[in-house]
């Protein structure tokens, strides 16, 4: 195998990132792993930050994102606010997060949870909602549902609107997000 930079140099071995073989010259010296100089140069290993105060062992802010250069896993933020691909904490942001309050892509929430895929105890709101009140596309709910199709003991969707969820909706959110077929 050759170097992909180099095409008459013989590799060195694969980058740990792209797996393109690499040369002895195009090896990044800045990793303990074998990683080319294109991934490095363009962040692929990541960033994080921590900040120095911390509330019972954890970081009041934890931003990160990329893989860790020594294991080659996504590096995951914990903290009080997490902020990465992968997050954990009481306010957690990202592409999976997790916490007290998580916004992701998929979340998962003690008492809110915004995302595509929102799941929690609490509020719950996304395309695929679930929670104790879960407003969607798809919502179930353990209580309330509000979505274009919702499973709930009291729900308001395209074609139904119980009392229960409508008194609901009008004491929290008021009569402007009321379906036609409910006011």
């Amino acid at each position: 195998m050759n170097c992909f930079t180099h095409p008459r140099a013989a590799a060195v071995g694969m980058c740990a990132l792209c797996q393109r073989g690499v040369c002895g010259d195009c090896v990044s010296r800045d990793t303990p792993r074998i990683v080319c100089r294109v991934c490095a140069e363009r962040g692929i290993l990541g960033y994080e930050y921590k900040s120095s105060a911390s509330i019972g062992g954890w970081p009041l802010v934890h931003v990160c994102a990329g893989a860790d250069p020594v294991t080659m896993r996504p590096r995951i933020a914990r903290g009080i606010i997490a902020i990465g691909s992968i997050s954990v904490g009481g306010i957690a942001v990202g592409g999976v997060a997790c916490g007290l309050v998580a916004v992701g892509g998929g979340s998962l929430g003690l008492a809110l949870a915004l995302g595509g895929g929102a799941n929690g105890l609490g509020l719950s709101i996304g395309g695929l909602a679930v929670g104790s009140v879960a407003i969607g596309g798809v919502a179930l709910g353990f209580m309330y549902a509000v979505g274009g199709v919702a499973f709930a003991p009291a729900i308001v969707d395209g074609a139904r609107c119980d009392e229960a969820a409508r008194d609901f909706i009008l004491r929290w959110l008021g009569s402007g997000v009321l379906p036609p077929h409910c006011r």
